[in-house]
């Protein structure tokens, strides 16, 4: 205790004691946290009430994986639909390029096509940036294409260690820093992906292994990522939640034990359990810079953070979109769904077909009034997407109206009131539903063809 270096922390501006170091805990056995993770039981999410303080950097971004793990889940993009794709990302970053990175795959001639192509934007941001192979030959082809940046499969839970690779953690450590140094003695920046952090031995394994990687970072003076990846989508956002699961106790321990500078943190989630998003943001509060996402969390099992959820997650914790233009991500909604076939479910938020549509009966006259009391923001200015109220036997010739109006977007001078023939036509054939014993709301489609053929009867182009 006594020789340990007090010093002023330039962020808190209160004097903190300096930490003990954290050597390899070499086991021989691994440590699979059986009293959290017992295969035929639920997960266990357990609590020591050891609270760390929020640590929000002075800038946070978000990186994509829509090309990489995002691919992994669906049928390979074209080369014509990832560049498509990355100039809607540039769009919708702004500025700012708070789309900081796109991460592409190598593998193939035609992977290799697309990022030719995205390169050849010369946009600041996205960047575009790698996933290889761990090997030489793979770092050099980074190199002659390039990119500044490769990310590199370094698992650190006793899973992957002692069951996937066969190897204790000493073997594990040396194996990836041998790696880690290749990439970096061809002048390539690793980014460090801790697969399975959620499951792994925090400062028996991790904090080590990090705090070898800064030693590499300052003899190379290269950049080295770490990519917190919660593999298995165990984190939990929860204060005073035990590690590994604790996803403010993994960061602050990549900050504060390993040293690991703010910028050079990014957290990459999935939604096994519904905590992508939550977590995501929990990374951003307590000091990683980045998070990784997915366009409509497209991805592995359940998917990765939805890189729309955290944009609007950046809106609501900075108080601003800092330039970027939100109106994109409607945009990409209607581009999967067009050109890629590929329909997001109704009620995903933000980008369903249905996410702002009122369909109860008492909360559609609401919304009639005043949209503000049922629409959780101006959908129409950040997304051009005006709520809907579903049509129903309550709707009334107010409800048909406004459906017609905000559907097919029409401008004043061709606006329908309650009291057009149309929408007394349409109101007719509602009726004319219910009666008949009908007792769910009306479809887009159903409506879309009883509006089109009065239309063609009367007469009216609404288009």
């Amino acid at each position: 205790m006594e020789n340990r270096k007090v010093y002023l922390d330039d962020h808190t501006n209160l004097l903190q004691l300096e930490e003990h170091m954290y050597p390899l805990v070499d086991v021989k056995t691994p440590n699979v946290f059986r009293n959290l993770f017992h295969y035929d039981e639920i997960p266990k999410i357990a609590f020591n009430d050891r609270i760390v303080p929020h640590c929000m950097p002075d800038e946070i971004w978000i990186t994509d994986t829509t090309f990489r793990d995002g691919q992994q889940s669906r049928a390979p993009y074209s080369t014509e639909q990832i560049v498509t794709l990355y100039d809607y990302f540039h769009r919708l970053g702004g500025p700012k390029g708070k789309i900081r990175q796109c991460e592409f795959f190598l593998y193939s001639k035609k992977d290799r096509d697309a990022v030719y192509k995205c390169m050849e934007r010369d946009y600041k941001f996205p960047e575009v940036t790698s996933w290889i192979r761990a090997s030489k030959k793979d770092f050099q082809l980074v190199k002659e294409i390039g990119m500044k940046e490769t990310g590199i499969l370094v698992s650190c839970s006793d899973y992957h260690i002692f069951y996937k690779l066969k190897m204790t953690r000493r073997e594990a450590m040396e194996h990836y820093l041998s790696i880690v140094r290749e990439c970096l003695e061809t002048g390539i920046s690793p980014r460090c992906h801790l697969e399975d952090i959620t499951r792994s031995d925090i400062y028996g394994f991790v904090i080590p292994f990090c705090l070898e990687l800064m030693k590499l970072m300052d003899e190379y003076k290269i950049p080295v990522k770490i990519r917190a990846c919660d593999t298995m989508g165990y984190g939990v956002n929860y204060p005073g939640a035990v590690i590994p699961r604790s996803i403010p106790g993994i960061i602050y321990g990549l900050r504060v034990h390993a040293g690991v500078p703010s910028e050079l943190i990014e957290f990459h989630g999935h939604n096994d359990f519904y905590k992508a998003v939550s977590n995501s943001s929990t990374a951003w509060l307590y000091g990683a810079c980045g998070v990784n996402c997915s366009l409509f969390g497209i991805g592995e099992r359940t998917g990765n953070t939805p890189l729309e959820a955290m944009v609007f997650e950046y809106a609501q914790l900075r108080g601003t979109l800092d330039g970027m233009d939100t109106t994109v991500i409607t945009e990409m909604a209607d581009y999967y769904e067009k050109e890629i076939g590929y329909r997001v479910p109704s009620r995903t938020p933000f980008v369903g077909k249905n996410f702002n549509v009122t369909r109860a009966g008492i909360h559609a006259d609401g919304l009639l009034k005043n949209e503000e009391i049922y629409n959780v923001f101006d959908t129409d200015k950040f997304l051009n997407r005006p709520p809907l109220v579903a049509i129903s036997n309550t709707s009334g010739l107010a409800g048909i109206a406004h459906w017609i109006n905000t559907y097919f977007k029409l401008p004043d001078d061709k606006k329908v009131d309650k009291n057009s023939e149309l929408v007394n036509a349409v109101k007719d054939w509602v009726d004319e539903q219910y009666e008949e014993g009908r007792v769910t709301v009306l479809t887009d489609d159903e409506l879309i063809a009883v509006i089109d053929q009065n239309c063609k009867r009367l007469g009216i182009d609404l288009i």
